[in-house]
């Protein structure tokens, strides 16, 4: 009984962490956060972006229910990296080796506010498309704890410098929210059995080892 309360307890504590972590609070934007977000966003901003960027916030937010969404990226690469002048990496060619570079930049800010991706692949050939369609090379889907939690990681990622590797990269890219009608990630219901069998396993091996601790 002892052992199963030193063992079960932390991990229902731990999945309980886990569950505010990916849960969140789920309450919608109020209109007093999205101009909050507006006015920060544009302070790390260039003056040419910020009325695209504040379109963008406006569509986002609109009707937001506070839970969580998947946010669908078609990305299609530039033909050679593209830095600003003086930058650092203003020598890089390669496009896929930016990405990369962003890409492993925004691990840490995703989970931080409590997302992640879920799904990314590369083009492998056409099948039905209209004439005029994109060549996207690659799509990435990444799961959101909610829009406010978005609209945080793209103000940490602004203020950080993050996206000139994103657009060194990017020639084109269309992005936009979706809600999932049938998803098979079911990543709480994966934690609670992880946890489970990580729990029974340690159990398992306690009772092997008691034969052997009474017998000594």
């Amino acid at each position: 009984m002892d052992f199963l309360l030193s063992v079960g307890l932390p991990l229902l504590a731990l999945y309980l962490l886990f569950w505010v972590w990916y849960a969140g609070r789920q309450r919608p934007l109020s209109a007093a956060e999205i101009g909050t977000f507006v006015t920060e966003l544009r302070s790390c901003m260039p003056v040419e972006a910020q009325a695209a960027m504040v379109e963008q916030v406006q569509r986002i937010s609109q009707g937001d229910d506070g839970k969580p969404f998947v946010m669908h990226n078609l990305v299609r690469y530039r033909p050679q990296a593209c830095y600003p002048a003086n930058h650092p990496l203003q020598a890089e060619t390669s496009a896929r080796a930016a990405d990369e570079r962003y890409g492993r930049a925004l691990f840490w800010p995703l989970l931080r506010h409590g997302s992640l991706p879920v799904f990314i692949a590369q083009r492998k050939g056409g099948f039905v498309e209209p004439e005029d369609a994109d060549q996207w090379h690659y799509v990435a889907m990444v799961r959101y704890r909610s829009r406010r939690d978005f609209l945080r990681f793209a103000l940490h990622i602004e203020r950080a410098g993050l996206t000139v590797h994103k657009w060194a990269a990017v020639e084109k890219t269309h992005i936009f929210p979706v809600q999932p009608l049938v998803d098979l990630f079911m990543l709480r219901t994966l934690m609670a059995a992880f946890l489970l069998a990580f729990g029974g396993a340690i159990w398992g091996l306690v009772l092997l080892l008691m034969p052997i601790q009474t017998a000594h």
